[in-house]
């Protein structure tokens, strides 16, 4: 997915598998984690799509291929050809991102170990890295010039988040997750704007 509090960490959400802290302190903190995942609205509940729907639900969305194109002067076909390939792209980069916000929520109430975590964070950056590589070797029409240049510029901030996550596992300091995140949350708001400007149906209104 400012001021002079240190940035929130990443949003969490109840425990699957054990009880909430019970102490005032560890209820406050999973309070302010659960506002800062509300903040990642729908790209968090895409992700929860992704994780707990069953292999018959994801055949039939990848038979009914991607949403409808957000309604709008007919489009060129150049423009058409753009958005048709940044589909499949834009869903890799949805899915890294995801997995790496629904792991940070998992670690931080530890349903999560640090394996598992560190697995999620380098498959996501290599996402990300192979996202870049071909969002570059797209040629959008002048009239989507600014909608690439600001997806490659979401794709460049997962990347810096992801990388300064991974630091945790060289010095062994979980402040490198909270500190990856503000460029997480950049990212994902960047993604959410291009997502419902060009597959509205992706981010359903409320």
């Amino acid at each position: 997915m400012a001021g002079a509090a240190p940035a929130a960490p990443l949003g969490t959400g109840p425990s699957l598998h054990r009880p909430l802290l019970g102490s005032g302190r560890g209820r406050l903190k999973l309070v302010l984690l659960g506002v800062v995942l509300l903040g990642l609205g729908g790209i968090m509940g895409f992700s929860l799509s992704r994780e707990v729907s069953s292999p018959a639900d994801a055949g039939r969305g990848a038979a009914s291929g991607p949403p409808r194109i957000a309604a709008r002067p007919a489009l060129s076909a150049d423009e058409q050809a753009y958005v048709e390939a940044l589909w499949p792209i834009h869903t890799d980069v949805e899915v890294a991102a995801e997995r790496v916000g629904l792991g940070a929520i998992f670690y931080k109430t530890n349903d999560l170990d640090r394996t598992e975590l560190k697995t999620r964070l380098d498959g996501a950056l290599a996402s990300y890295r192979t996202a870049d590589q071909k969002l570059r070797a797209l040629h959008p029409p002048a009239s989507l010039e600014s909608s690439h240049a600001t997806y490659l510029s979401a794709v460049g901030l997962f990347e810096q988040s992801a990388v300064e996550m991974l630091r945790m596992f060289d010095d062994g300091s979980d402040d490198h997750l909270q500190a990856g995140y503000p460029a997480y949350l950049d990212g994902t708001n960047k993604i959410r704007d291009i997502g419902g400007k060009f597959w509205p149906d992706e981010f359903p209104p409320n």
